[in-house]
């Protein structure tokens, strides 16, 4: 549970969340999500335009990729497209890519039609990665994005990530890795508890 956690984060810039394994980095970016009920305090959207809750405006790419292996890769984009809506904002406007023009630019084009099971891990997350661009949306939750990608991959991550800051878009990412964003916030969540301890640490 989080105690006397305070933040906020103006458009175009990326709060980077760090600290010990076990911390509470990916329970506050789920909490962000809506998928964990928040039990007190308040999290807001500051847009005089739309009444909606800051988890509908936003995307979560977690360690999960939410990727159905019997389906093709285009039934599996094309379902994340219709289940999912676009959100603009005043801060924010950006314009959705076709599921084709998504894997393409993703470098994943010619896959399309295979079934997402035969996929390797990169592909898997370059996949998942590209629900983003299909359904544009100003909140980006992002929990270690670079997993599973080459540095090829790596590097275009971070260009859709500065993308998607300079078009007004706000992320949040719970990462280890240092990440070259335009505009960074950092939040370090501590505690005086211990986490979880070392393997040398732990009793013979």
């Amino acid at each position: 549970m989080f105690q006397d956690l305070s933040f906020a984060l103006p458009s175009g810039t990326a709060l980077v969340v760090t600290g010990a394994n076990g911390i509470g980095k990916s329970s506050l970016l789920r909490t962000l999500a809506g998928l964990v009920v928040l039990a007190g305090g308040t999290l807001r959207l500051e847009d005089g335009e739309d009444d909606r809750l800051p988890a509908e405006h936003a995307h979560y790419f977690g360690h999960q990729n939410a990727v159905k292996a019997a389906l093709s890769v285009l039934e599996n984009l094309s379902f994340w497209q219709g289940f999912t809506s676009p959100v603009t904002t005043s801060a924010y406007q950006a314009t959705a890519l076709s599921p084709e023009a998504a894997l393409d630019l993703l470098g994943i084009g010619h896959t399309i039609d295979l079934p997402a099971g035969f996929l390797s891990a990169g592909q898997t997350r370059r996949l998942a990665l590209a629900r983003l661009l299909v359904t544009p949306r100003p909140i980006w939750l992002m929990d270690e994005p670079t997993s599973a990608l080459d540095k090829a991959s790596e590097g275009q991550l971070l260009d859709l990530m500065n993308g998607h800051l300079a078009a007004g878009g706000l992320i949040v990412t719970a990462t280890h890795t240092e990440l070259a964003l335009a505009k960074t916030s950092i939040l370090h969540l501590r505690t005086t508890d211990p986490v979880f301890p070392e393997e040398e640490d732990l009793p013979a």
